[in-house]
Order: C-alpha cells, then sequence, then structure tokens
C-alpha cells in the first residue's frame, strides 16, 4: 500500500468508512476483544489509512479474536478527554503527540524542542534509540502500555492568516494556537507571540473567527483538516518535530494472552513505520498541492529562532526540567543545544 496524496483524496470520498467504528466480527460470531482505538486526526490522514489497514491484519491473523475499532477525528472527545477514558478504561488504544502526553508524563515533550532536528534521520536516531527508550520508561511509569515505535506527525510549520513569518520579529504579539502543552506555550512566548492553548477540534473555528490569527501543524494536517481555508501564509519554520505514541489501557492490555498481545504489537509497529513514510512522502509533496488552493509560502530563517531562543533563556529552562540525563540523550543526537 502506498499512500499518496492522491490516495488522499481519493479515501475522502470514502471516509464515512472511518465517520463510524469499524464493527465488523468473523462470521463464527463476535470477537473475544473488541477495543476502541481513537485519535484525532481526519480519516484521510495516512494514521487512519494504515490504522485500518493495522485492524483488519490484527482481526485476521488473530482470527477474528481482537476486533479493534478506529474512531478518529477527536469522535470520542477531545485529546485531554480521551487520555482520561485512556486511563480509567473508557477507551484502549490512543495515539497522542508526546507534547500533550506531557501533562501526564513531563519527559515525553523532550523531543519536540523548538528547532531541535534538522532532519528525520536526526529524528528516528533518536526516538528508535536511546531517547526514545527512556521516554517509554517514563510512560511506563505512569501505568500506561506503549508501542516500542513512535508515529509520524511531521515537521511542524507555522500558517497565519495575517502575514509570512520569516523571522522571529515577525511573531511580536502575534496570536497563534498552540496544543495544550506547556512547551508549546513556553517557546513561542519565548519568541514574544501571544499563544492560545486550544485543542485541536477547536482549532478551524477559532482561526475562522479570528480568536487567533494563526496556528502551527505539519503540512499532512494542514491539507486534511482543510485549514488552507482559513490561513493565507505558510512558513516552513520546521520548527519541531511531532510524533504520535500509540498508548494503551494497562488492564485491557493484560488482559490479552502473550500470544494476542504479540500479535497486536507487531501489527501496530508495522503501521507505524509504514505511516511514517506515507507522513515524509505526503509531505513532499503537499506544498505544492496547498500552493495551488492559494497559500503562499516561504522559508524563515531557522537559525534565528534558534539564536532567539538561546538568549531568551528556553534551552536552559527546559534542560532543567527534563534533567541532565534526558538532556543529554537529546544532544547526543541532535547536538549542543544549551
Amino acid at each position: 500500500m502506498s499512500i499518496t496524496r492522491r490516495t488522499v483524496l481519493r479515501s475522502a470520498a470514502a471516509a464515512s468508512t472511518l465517520a463510524l467504528p469499524v464493527t465488523r466480527a468473523f462470521a463464527q460470531g463476535k470477537a473475544e476483544f473488541t477495543y476502541k482505538y481513537a485519535n484525532n486526526l481526519p480519516a484521510t490522514h495516512p494514521l487512519n489509512l494504515r490504522a485500518k489497514e493495522m485492524s483488519d491484519a490484527i482481526r485476521a491473523e488473530t482470527k477474528g479474536r481482537v476486533d479493534i475499532q478506529v474512531f478518529p477525528n477527536n469522535q470520542l472527545g477531545s485529546d485531554t478527554d480521551v487520555l482520561s477514558q485512556l486511563r480509567s478504561g473508557g477507551v484502549e488504544f490512543f495515539t497522542l503527540s508526546g507534547l500533550i502526553l506531557s501533562t501526564l508524563v513531563p519527559s515525553t515533550s523532550i523531543s519536540g524542542i523548538g528547532f531541535a532536528f534538522n532532519n528525520y534521520d536526526a529524528v528516528w536516531k533518536a526516538m528508535d534509540g536511546d531517547l526514545g527508550a527512556h521516554i517509554r520508561g517514563q510512560i511506563s511509569k505512569a501505568g500506561l502500555v506503549v508501542m516500542d515505535k513512535i508515529w509520524d506527525n511531521g515537521f511542524r510549520q507555522i500558517t497565519s492568516s495575517t502575514k509570512p513569518i520569516s523571522g522571529p520579529a515577525d511573531l511580536k504579539g502575534f496570536k497563534i494556537r498552540v496544543p495544550v502543552s506547556p512547551l508549546w506555550t513556553s517557546m513561542f512566548k519565548a519568541l514574544d507571540a501571544a499563544p492560545a492553548s486550544i485543542n485541536f477540534a477547536e482549532v478551524y473555528s477559532a482561526l475562522q473567527t479570528k480568536i487567533v490569527d494563526g496556528q502551527e501543524n505539519p503540512l499532512a494536517i494542514i491539507s486534511t483538516a482543510k485549514l488552507y481555508e482559513v490561513q493565507k501564509y505558510c512558513s516552513m519554520s520546521n520548527h519541531m518535530w511531532d510524533g504520535f505514541w500509540f498508548l494503551a489501557n494497562r488492564r485491557a492490555w493484560e488482559k490479552l494472552p502473550a500470544d494476542l498481545q504479540a500479535i497486536v504489537a507487531k501489527h501496530i509497529n508495522a503501521a507505524g513505520l509504514k505511516e511514517r513514510t506515507d507522513v515524509a512522502e505526503l509531505n513532499a509533496g503537499l506544498q505544492k498541492d496547498l500552493a495551488a488552493k492559494g497559500m503562499v509560502f516561504n522559508t524563515p530563517d531557522t537559525a534565528a529562532f534558534r539564536d532567539h531562543l538561546r538568549k531568551a533563556g528556553f534551552y536552559s529552562e527546559w534542560k532543567g526540567k527534563y534533567g541532565d540525563e534526558a538532556w543529554a540523550l537529546l544532544e547526543k543526537s541532535v547536538g549542543k543545544l544549551a
């Protein structure tokens, strides 16, 4: 399965197949384990296309014993709502950005430190290596089960309805939506912007009604969530890399026999690796598509942003919060920051 821009557009016509949970059971009867998997992305996003493929593969290999129902697009609530449901057992699986999971597990947001990663090679070196292992250990201590492979949300770009963002000066006083996460608020305040924490489900309306003038997300989300309809400019800032940890409720996970756990984990991690390739390929071609829809692109000077953050004490502040061990693992992959 190769997910391209054409695949995403084609799948939009069939998005209703994911607009309701996947509830098909095999002919021999109801599944032994019926688990809900929630996420905040549109049904047409590569994450959900791979999740559907993953669910089908798990159902097939377990001979119908495990049925993972996919609930895309915040159907079961906002990120913060679903995280609570995951912990209580109301939802069994959830993909969540480490930057938002940090409200529960502080170290998970370290992968989103501003302007830390220059490219995907640096990202996967860290997240599939020692830094990722450290973060997964911290998530486990918080009582959640986490899969080995983090899924990709891509590098994040800044969009605006008022002006292109070319350097730090353009962010002074700029009203920008950020996820409900302290790291985002801290970074954009350090850049002298005016960040507002808003759940993703409310982003489009917040932009449409001018509660905020801009937001920041990977191109795949700007496209699939149709944010280009309410934003004019897109600055290719690559200011943060963001990924989704695939999380499970511990009690629900431990109810699965070991052989079923192995099958489920295998297919989740394999789907995550495929989704990484999908997102990278999709983002590579989306700039042209979004430009055709009227977005105006520019490429800012990222070194100026990093210098501004360093002078503002942003890196030193967060090194203190994460601790020397975690920070050393980050700098092992990306070089000196603070």
